[in-house]
């Protein structure tokens, strides 16, 4: 199955992610930790991030974008009306 979207919510020491198919159906739930992100990001194909702009969305932006992944930040109020 290919992840199609992945929004991921950023924190002080864990992150919470979650990847979507095509259809829509949940594939991938993660919570890595913040010194596994770019491991984990690492071993997935490009696709869109949904990131939660914050103080530090726009360091997460620059790293995964250099891993070929297609960043997008979201208002806060959009990543809690999506849970």
């Amino acid at each position: 199955m290919k992840i199609m979207r992945i929004g991921a919510d950023t924190s002080k020491s864990v992150f919470v992610v979650h990847g979507v198919d095509p259809a829509e159906q949940p594939l991938l739930r993660r919570k890595p930790r913040r010194k596994q992100v770019l491991e984990f990001f690492t071993r997935l194909e490009p696709t869109k991030i949904g990131l939660e702009a914050c103080g530090a969305a726009h360091y997460w932006g620059r790293e995964l974008a250099a891993l070929g992944h297609q960043v997008a930040p979201l208002p806060p109020q959009e990543m809690r009306r999506n849970r």
